[in-house]
């Protein structure tokens, strides 16, 4: 019976990654994928000058990461598409992930089910309203960001946490490995920025804990200075640039303070292990994790910085990972019942609330109604403008169509996204509603797709009654691509 109770979360956990990756057979469209795939689009064809990503404009790009720089090399090695190339992406993200939860959870417990228990706990875990962002790990969340640089980014974080955790034990920490810590910790922020945050936010929790001494801090601090270096010298973008740019940021992060118990209410259990830990150890690393991701996550919201509730993996990591290590936390083999039925339950809840994730392999069709009542509906793209339109055109077109549209190579006049290093990027905005507003003048009309350069239009069919359109090819939900008509 003990065999068979340690091997059940091995079991969950093996099914759970399986699911992943099927998921990313099919590679569900929701929110920025596009935007991924427009930035390899714009590397498969020029690796050292890509330009923007979503406009005709030579811009540099926080997206122009080292991972979004090996995938690119991919594509122009291999040929494959973007979406191939993304899902090849998608793989290595969650190997990556999931081998650095075992490496790391092996630094905090030597019991065998303890690092499934950690991986079961940061997927489901979570709270009875399925919540999706990149950098959160929810099951839900990761099915609908698996390509996206921030799984490969907390993969990575999790291999760092694991690597400095042996570093600070001081077991063959020479110089060479704080140097290459320095070195992955700039990766990562690199990769993806606000994941970086929460890796830093462990690795000081880290620091604290072990009380290095003057010999380690003297390293730590080389390794410090090699990463601001690195992150001082890429060649995209200028990183530090981002310190001073999240003032367009802060109202689409606004949402991350609201209806908190919803989306982590099971958290509380991991709360519950974390004070439990604290009662037997107050540098306990995982208390210290949480205590600075709460300091953050609440300063933002006091302040208005609501970008900063991006460091809420730096929150609920912490408490999950406790969580699970509450259960095994009485021996190497031993089982502290009452807490794995606690444990159990809320994953079990957990499990209930992101079941709609399933639809996402085996289509919603076949899904209960209360599984599909969660399920999230995927993009349908726009591969169909791509006989007409080719790489490298500009598209005029709202919003929604404009996250997506770059992905298959055009360009559109207002990017999809917030764009922190686009200097015009308002007046693009600005033009893209005038030219749509119901009462603009065709001379304004055609004065802005002129200004732009752009020669394709995309909308519903109310644009067929302006003149200068014509209608070329029709897509999913009323949409129609229009030819402008040069005079």
């Amino acid at each position: 019976m003990t065999a068979l109770r340690r091997a059940l979360p091995q079991a969950a956990a093996a099914l759970v990654l399986v699911l992943l990756f099927l998921v990313v057979v099919r590679l569900p469209w929701v929110g920025d994928l596009g935007m991924h795939a427009a930035t390899l689009q714009r590397l498969r064809h020029s690796l050292i000058d890509p330009g923007n990503p979503l406009v005709d404009a030579d811009t540099p790009s926080p997206y122009y990461s080292p991972w979004m720089l090996v995938l690119g090399c991919v594509a122009q090695v291999t040929g494959m598409s973007v979406f191939g190339v993304l899902r090849v992406g998608a793989v290595a993200g969650l190997v990556l992930l999931a081998t650095g939860v075992w490496r790391y959870v092996r630094t905090l417990s030597v019991h065998r089910a303890a690092p499934a228990l950690v991986l079961l706990c940061l997927v489901l875990l979570w709270g009875p309203v399925p919540f999706n962002w990149s950098g959160f790990l929810a099951l839900n969340s990761l099915a609908l960001t698996v390509a996206y640089p921030s799984v490969f980014a907390l993969g990575l974080s999790f291999h760092f946490w694991a690597w400095l955790a042996r570093a600070l034990r001081g077991a063959g920490a020479g110089w060479g490995r704080w140097l290459g810590l320095g070195v992955l910790w700039a990766v990562i922020l690199l990769v993806h920025q606000f994941s970086g945050v929460v890796a830093t936010l462990g690795a000081l929790a880290l620091v604290v804990a072990a009380r290095p001494g003057r010999r380690l801090l003297v390293r730590a601090g080389a390794g410090v200075v090699l990463g601001l270096v690195v992150l001082g010298i890429w060649p995209y973008y200028d990183f530090f640039a981002l310190l001073t740019a999240g003032t367009d940021l802060e109202a689409i992060h606004r949402s991350l303070y609201r209806h908190l118990p919803g989306r982590y209410g099971l958290v509380l259990l991991g709360v519950v292990a974390l004070v439990l830990r604290w009662r037997r150890d107050h540098r306990d690393p995982l208390v210290i994790f949480f205590a600075l991701g709460a300091v953050v996550f609440v300063a933002g919201g006091a302040s208005g910085h609501y970008s900063w509730g991006r460091v809420m993996p730096a929150v609920v990591i912490p408490a999950q990972i406790a969580a699970a290590l509450e259960t095994v936390s009485a021996g190497r083999r031993a089982v502290r019942t009452w807490w794995a039925c606690a444990l159990a339950v809320a994953l079990a809840a957990g499990a209930w609330a992101q079941a709609g994730t399933l639809g996402y392999v085996i289509g919603r069709e076949h899904l209960p109604d209360a599984m599909a009542a969660a399920y999230r509906t995927p993009w349908t793209g726009y591969g169909w403008i791509r006989p007409w339109v080719e790489y490298g055109e500009v598209v005029m077109a709202r919003t929604v169509p404009a996250r997506q549209i770059p992905a298959y190579g055009p360009y559109t006049v207002a990017p999809g996204y917030p764009d922190v290093f686009l200097p015009d990027a308002g007046h693009r905005e600005a033009a893209v509603r005038r030219y749509f507003a119901t009462g603009t003048g065709d001379g304004e009309r055609r004065r802005i797709v002129r200004e732009y350069g752009a020669n394709w239009v995309v909308d519903t069919g109310v644009g067929s009654a302006w003149p200068g359109l014509r209608a070329v090819a029709r897509g999913p939900g009323g949409q129609v691509l229009y030819a402008v008509v040069r005079r």
